[in-house]
């Protein structure tokens, strides 16, 4: 150990300007690494916050797809609601909506439509029964006829003579029934 005496009260040692150097670059390093941690906050604070309102305009224009479902978005949340036909299609819209920028979460309140089932249709016969048994009396003379309702209409058919063919004619408008199928087969 060396000792330098600088006037009568100073004697430094080797040792002792060792331990000040190393305390310089300890504060050095340190106060380097709390820059560093400070910018770094900053950084992240500073990154640019997507506000509801735009969040609101994407997601609004995601969900028009869907004329019975609407979203509201608060705080970076989409709320969704409304009625949707199927799990798939609302499954599909939660999808959408997370994949926008912005969007933290996705809280569903909507429900999923009750499969509409239709009545079997009964249908009546457009030929009323009483007008269908007038031409069934106005053709007995004539075996091979027959009187039908083919799709809601008044047919007759069957094999006649071309005089057979006119006196079925002639006895069928003068009931005055309206329009009727003659799809009788003259031979």
């Amino acid at each position: 150990m060396s000792f330098y005496s600088f006037g009568t009260n100073f004697i430094i040692t080797f040792d002792c300007i060792n331990n000040i150097n190393k305390y310089t670059t300890m504060k050095k390093t340190i106060a380097m690494a709390a820059l560093a941690l400070a910018i770094s906050f900053g950084a992240v604070s500073c990154k640019k916050k997507v506000s509801d309102a735009d969040l609101q305009t994407q997601a609004t224009t995601v969900v028009t797809s869907n004329p019975n479902a609407s979203v509201e978005v608060k705080e970076g949340v989409a709320h969704l609601s409304g009625t949707f036909a199927d799990q798939q299609s609302k499954d599909a819209m939660i999808a959408k909506l997370k994949a926008i920028n912005g969007v933290k979460d996705v809280m569903d309140m909507s429900t999923i439509a009750a499969p509409v089932e239709t009545a079997p249709v009964e249908t009546a016969s457009a030929v009323d029964p009483a007008v269908q048994k007038k031409v069934q009396d106005a053709v007995k003379d004539f075996p091979s006829v027959k009187v039908e309702v083919v799709n809601g209409q008044l047919t007759l058919t069957g094999n006649v003579s071309s005089l057979q063919a006119r006196k079925i004619k002639e006895s069928v408008d003068a009931l005055k029934i309206g329009k009727y199928n003659n799809n009788l087969v003259v031979k």
